[in-house]
């Protein structure tokens, strides 16, 4: 796998991390893909992995971040949406920092937090539903600054609340903030100080979190917003280029954009939408294939190996859904497997692991011809309550943490 791919996607985000660390959405390179040294089982027992320990929390879909031995959990509880620093070993509870929340969604789903938290050179963002942006010590959990986004701004909450979760880019913190004030689509804050760097566009907020990539000599933030993807300059804003995409009415763009290292992209959605797969610099994106007979996914992020993708293909609320494999170049259909339900996935180690929303875990060995399952478990399995499984996992130091609407629980998956 190209070292490429750790980097690509943290750009001038690229901090001090420690090797197997999981600082932020899908990973060090916001591709799914974990560091190079995470080595895992090549099968699990047949109760499943053994489980480390296990806590209760509250409500969210926010996936965690694992920085150094300390887990970072962003969560509601009552009327306060709550940072908690654990301990990685035993799920104690080291530090807690939170702030009120009133939020109540437009439609079904939750009330609680949806973006992972950041973690980056020994600080936290957090970014909640109603768009409160927070930037907290990692080591002590005192909060060093707040804004209020959706006010600020005159920001919409969406269906969901906010999702599209934070990029920090050097010393700026990005998000789609989606706010109606002239030119407040896109925010950059200083990420010492909290102040506003620059606001810039007009589009309104998505739930896919922007990546950084390298072109042309400099960096660069791709991003899907609402209705277009585009490509930023983060010192002032500046818009390079951009294409529609998106579909209005009761829909989402909720996958990230995933970079290429020979200067290629993916951007995928639901809803009639399809895919688009481009070449691209800093002048623009060429379109080489698009559609939505080849893949079209809701909201998980697919992941490139060896010029396949694989991922889920479809929607969680409207089956049926299939994880697919794909050649990257041609959008072809190698193979697609159905019955598994909708789910996310990460890879390591030459391996994916697949989570659906249905609580089942899957171990799987990328393969181009058909499915090569490993092992399968379901690590909820004996919670009389359910729940559904929707928060991205995370994989640090070869323990995996996952969690649903009741639990987040950590279970090893080390050789």
């Amino acid at each position: 796998m190209n070292l490429f791919w750790l980097i690509v996607a943290v750009g001038c985000a690229a901090s001090l991390v420690q090797a197997g660390d999981w600082p932020q959405i899908l990973g060090p390179g916001r591709n799914g893909v974990a560091a190079a040294d995470e080595h895992l089982a090549d099968t699990w027992p047949a109760a499943g992995p053994r489980r480390l320990w296990r806590r209760e929390v509250g409500a969210g879909v926010a996936g965690v971040a694992v920085v150094a031995g300390r887990v970072y959990l962003f969560h509601r509880v009552g009327d306060r949406e709550l940072l908690d620093c654990l301990e990685s070993a035993t799920g104690e509870t080291l530090w807690s920092d939170g702030h009120e929340t009133r939020f109540v969604p437009q439609v079904g789903g939750g009330d609680g937090p949806l973006c992972p938290p950041v973690v980056h050179e020994g600080r936290v963002i957090v970014y909640g539903a109603q768009g409160v942006l927070g930037c907290i010590d990692a080591v002590t959990g005192k909060r060093l600054w707040t804004r209020r986004t959706h006010g600020e701004f005159m920001a919409l909450e969406g269906y969901f609340g906010a999702g599209s979760t934070p990029l920090v880019c050097g010393r700026r913190v990005i998000v789609n903030v989606g706010g109606r004030k002239t030119d407040a689509g896109v925010v950059a804050f200083d990420l010492d100080t909290g102040e506003t760097l620059w606001a810039a566009t007009s589009e309104s907020a998505s739930y896919s979190a922007p990546v950084t990539v390298r072109t042309a000599g400099a960096d660069r933030v791709l991003m899907v917003t609402r209705y277009r993807c585009l490509l930023l300059d983060p010192v002032d804003g500046r818009v390079c280029w951009s294409f529609a995409f998106g579909q209005r009415g009761p829909t989402v763009n909720a996958a990230s954009p995933v970079v290429f290292s020979d200067g290629h992209l993916l951007v995928t959605a639901a809803y009639g939408v399809g895919s688009v797969y481009a070449a691209f610099d800093d002048r623009g994106a060429t379109p080489v294939w698009q559609g939505i007979e080849s893949f079209a996914s809701q909201y998980a992020t697919p992941i490139e190996i060896d010029g396949r993708l694989y991922g889920f293909n479809g929607r969680d609320d409207v089956p049926p859904a299939e994880l697919t494999c794909l050649d990257r170049a041609t959008g072809r259909v190698l193979w697609s497997e159905g019955g598994l339900g909708y789910g996310t996935l990460l890879a390591a180690d030459g391996k994916l692991i697949a989570a659906t929303t249905a609580g089942e875990l899957m171990l799987l060995r990328p393969n181009p011809t058909r499915l090569e399952q490993l092992a399968r478990a379901r690590p909820f399995a004996d919670d009389p309550r359910g729940g559904s499984l929707r928060a991205l996992p995370a994989l640090a130091a070869g323990r995996l943490y996952l969690r649903n609407d009741r639990e987040l629980i950590s279970l090893d998956l080390a050789p």
